[in-house]
């Protein structure tokens, strides 16, 4: 296993077990290392550190374990296993009301660059970096062997997060099947894990959906940026008047029809428009009590962070100005770089532009299927407030 060299004084993140090594840190390298290479990270006296994945870039080592072990099917079976347990013990895994949960969160899960959502008997699983991409069919072999029976299908989706990878295709590593309804407490969805977003469904809204049914009861609903109409049909579950689905994407238009007919077949309190959220707003009247705001993710770089916040202000400020006096809102941000006291305060500024009283009734973030690394506070990434609108 060839080595990187750190600067002196340069370990000390990784003592305290920060998964990343950025490319600043390191003095040099072994030759011939290339990208998605398995590697050993050593400080300047050459004393061993950490094991990792090369890549490319600012994060130069993406570590998968602090331990001085061969990255092998062992390996990868005792991370799966881990991760599995955890989803039993806080009982998301096995549960006959919820087949949809994420079994691997990166760097929460100390697999860092590999996500896993499980929908039924299907695997989803994405690459973030080229390591895992590299070792896709030794993670999926040893996936298939830790799920038993629970899974039947691992389909393998990293185009849209690996672009540049010339070889890489979507599609099945293991099985195949056609049957892509899950079921999220209860409720049933298509997931379109071919053609959607991320794995094919926001599994990391499943409790703010939950919570936003105990509020909708008569209520006038809008769901903006809604996606695959997550948050609608739990509007409905939970007794909504009337329920507007809006999305710019006429395929996320289609696909929340089909899951509120799933659902709640010929019921017509939901109506779909396939619009652009500003211009929505703008032209909205002021018939809701009770709007989601779950822009996707606004800053995908620190670069763009004040241009992000002010887009979080602007759009909060039109949702303020059009509710309705006792109006509840949801307002999300999944940006990484925004950090909750950004985004608080970029709706706070919205608040008072509109010139609205708004107390903060819930402060929400993501499910605990998408867990937090204690030492890697960036993967924190959804922030949610629930607001009070007098």
């Amino acid at each position: 296993m060839k080595q990187i060299y750190l600067k002196r004084g340069k370990e000390e993140s990784l003592l305290r077990f920060h998964p990343w090594v950025f490319s600043g840190a390191i003095q040099h390298a072994d030759e011939g290392i290339a990208e998605g290479d398995i590697v050993r990270v050593v400080t300047a006296n050459g004393d061993f550190i950490a094991v990792g994945h090369y890549q490319q870039g600012s994060i130069a080592v993406r570590v998968l374990t602090f331990s001085d072990v061969d990255i092998d099917a062992r390996f990868w079976a005792s991370r799966l296993s881990s991760a599995l347990r955890m989803r039993q013990a806080i009982g998301i895994a096995d549960n006959p009301q919820n087949n949809t949960y994420r079994l691997v969160h990166g760097e929460g899960d100390n697999l860092p660059g590999l996500i896993i959502d499980v929908y039924g008997k299907t695997a989803v699983m994405q690459a973030h970096s080229i390591g895992m991409h590299l070792c896709r069919k030794q993670i999926a072999e040893q996936l298939v062997g830790v799920m038993g029976s629970r899974l039947e299908n691992v389909y393998y989706k990293s185009e849209t997060t690996l672009p540049f990878m010339e070889e890489m295709q979507n599609g099945f590593i293991y099985g195949g099947s056609d049957d892509n309804v899950a079921l999220e407490n209860g409720l049933k969805f298509y997931v379109d894990w071919l053609r959607g977003q991320k794995t094919g469904f926001f599994v990391d809204q499943r409790e703010n959906r939950a919570l936003l049914e105990r509020f909708a009861k008569g209520k006038s609903v809008l769901n903006m940026f809604c996606y695959t109409g997550g948050f609608s049909f739990y509007a409905m579950r939970g007794g909504a008047r009337l329920v507007h689905s809006v999305d710019s994407s006429a395929k996320a238009i289609e696909l929340t029809n089909r899951n509120v007919e799933l659902n709640f077949p010929g019921d017509e309190r939901h109506q779909a428009y396939c619009e652009d959220a500003f211009k929505y707003l703008e032209q909205a009247g002021d018939q809701y009590d009770l709007i989601i705001l779950d822009p996707p993710a606004f800053a995908k770089h620190r670069g763009a962070l004040h241009n992000a916040l002010k887009g979080y202000t602007r759009l909060n400020n039109k949702a303020f100005q059009k509710i309705q006096p006792g109006g509840i809102l949801f307002t999300f941000s999944c940006s990484q770089v925004v950090t909750k006291d950004h985004f608080r305060n970029a709706v706070f500024t919205a608040a008072a532009q509109a010139g609205r009283k708004v107390r903060i009734l819930h402060q929400l973030h993501q499910p605990a299927d998408h867990p937090i690394n204690i030492y890697h506070p960036e993967g924190e990434y959804l922030k949610g407030l629930v607001l009070y609108v007098e």
